[in-house]
């Protein structure tokens, strides 16, 4: 890490078939081992259960939708003053509000019950959509633990 200036963010190149940033941090997010055209597969055919589901409407705008839904605006952060510990709501910025959400969907698909990973990844992307599904309920709690640690907001650095 560099003592002067800022660190410079690595350029991600928009994704081939809708030239989307954010579809193409998704994909890579999803990806395991470096096997980036599976993970292409998976998000690219999780979209076409999205169009079949929502009767022909731009499964893009519904992705966009649910990763909008799920990013959440306050998150706690934990601070030691005096030998306590306390749980501080801080604004989360744009950029980790993104890669959050992203990381909740994934990991709320990941766990879900259905066969195979287009299937749990399309269902939670649906369920995201319409404001319902673990990775909302991740969101609300951290919604919620933010909120009922306000009291301690004045530590914010």
């Amino acid at each position: 890490m560099p003592r002067k200036g800022p660190v410079s963010k690595r350029e991600i190149p928009p994704d081939p078939k809708f030239g989307s940033i954010l579809v193409e941090k998704f994909i890579n997010n999803l990806m395991r081992d470096g096997k980036k055209n599976i993970a292409r597969k998976i998000f690219y055919s999780a979209l076409e259960k999205l169009k079949e589901k929502s009767g022909g409407e731009n499964p893009l705008k519904i992705f966009e939708r649910a990763i909008g839904n799920v990013k959440p605006l306050l998150e706690t952060r934990t601070r030691r003053i005096g030998g306590a510990n306390y749980q501080i709501p801080v604004e989360v910025r744009p950029e980790r509000q993104i890669s959050l959400a992203i990381k909740w969907i994934i990991n709320a698909a990941k766990a879900r019950p259905e066969k195979t990973m287009v299937d749990r990844l399309a269902n939670e992307l649906w369920d995201a959509y319409h404001e319902k599904g673990a990775a909302i309920k991740k969101r609300d709690d951290t919604h919620k633990m933010a909120e009922s640690n306000k009291v301690f907001a004045h530590y914010r650095w």
